[in-house]
């Protein structure tokens, strides 16, 4: 069974250190904010859901350690490690999300002593409703897919990218627990291979079917009839864009091109209404990260790289965005409307 991706042990934020892995399992205890906020650059957490835990768990660690008397400087304090860990990644809107949800709970309590007690009670509820949304979510994939269903996805969407359980890998892990057979073909996502150290090392481990494939092989697979359908998850969701790890957007393209659905699976707090495309920020990754492979260099001294995080796939593309309260369908104008399937 796979430990929790990030809980809260009294004063102590407890994650698994995912650049470890699948090498090795670490679990990392967290008692400071700095930490924390170099945990989440360095994507030893990682994923939406899971950055919006993190993101509580801070603002509630922040309120807890504060040793301040007087409630304005304690109120001071606490937004200031919200604002420290809220420019931590720009493009995931999860990550702002659960530091304002706690925020606001802090700022409305009244007192010091009850906003302590408020930014615990408000993190240790997100991250329990994140396990309860990803359950529902998986519920609601599953009844997509075919009882032998041969899944592409993209990056990690797993219990790693959650509490447990997970968007994309949960709708999986939903169909198999349903009696569905399915086995998953995972793009190894370049540069920094979740897919192949994460999403393969999660399916593994429950013994589901997996194999791992480049990410240029998606499109010649899906020519040779081997693909069924793609379910990737979620970074963002605008009025007319979603943002997931770079390369979705080939993969939408491609999906549509051979007739193969394209599925996001995503909790409403994803959802960025009101934006479109062009107001969100693609976060853009140091070059080393492309420039060197295990340790050595791959691309020549004085060579530039270019290292988009995420990219973003016109809801045009997209097949069916997959959330707790059901599965969204085109179209998509302005925002996406629950239609039952």
């Amino acid at each position: 069974m796979i430990p929790r991706t990030i809980e809260r042990v009294g004063g102590t934020i407890c994650f698994i250190d995912q650049t470890l892995l699948p090498q090795r399992l670490e679990i990392v205890e967290c008692t400071d904010i700095e930490r924390l906020a170099r945990a989440i650059r360095r994507l030893e957490v990682r994923g939406a859901p899971a950055l919006g835990i993190a993101g509580a768990y801070g603002v509630a660690l922040a309120a807890i350690q504060s040793e301040e008397e007087d409630l304005d400087a304690f109120l001071a304090e606490v937004s200031a490690a919200a604002a420290s860990l809220r420019g931590t990644r720009p493009t995931a809107v999860n990550l702002g999300w659960g530091i304002d949800r706690v925020l606001a709970a802090v700022r409305g309590a009244g007192s010091i002593e009850a906003g302590k007690e408020a930014a615990v009670k408000g993190a240790d509820a997100v991250a329990r409703e994140d396990e309860e949304t990803c359950r529902r979510i998986g519920a609601n994939g599953a009844a997509l897919l075919p009882e032998n269903a041969r899944v592409l996805t993209h990056c990690n969407a797993g219990a790693l990218a959650c509490a447990t359980w997970g968007t994309a890998l949960g709708v999986i892990r939903s169909a198999v627990e349903g009696g569905k057979t399915v086995s998953v073909t995972a793009c190894e996502t370049r540069p920094l291979l979740q897919g192949a150290r994460l999403t393969a090392w999660e399916l593994a481990a429950e013994k589901i079917p997996v194999r791992v494939i480049t990410d240029a092989t998606a499109a010649f697979l899906m020519r040779r009839g081997e693909i069924d359908c793609v379910v990737v998850g979620a970074d963002r969701i605008t009025d007319d864009a979603v943002f997931n790890k770079i390369g979705t957007y080939m993969h939408a393209v491609c999906a549509r091109h051979h007739g193969i659905p394209f599925y996001v699976a995503a909790p409403l707090s994803t959802f960025d209404p009101g934006r479109s495309e062009t107001d969100v920020t693609i976060e853009e990754r140091g070059r080393d990260e492309v420039a060197a492979f295990n340790g050595k260099q791959t691309v020549p001294d004085g060579v530039g790289c270019t290292n988009y995080a995420f990219d973003a796939t016109p809801l045009d593309l997209v097949s069916g965005i997959i959330t707790e309260i059901g599965v969204l369908l085109p179209p998509y104008d302005p925002m996406p409307r629950l239609r039952h399937i």
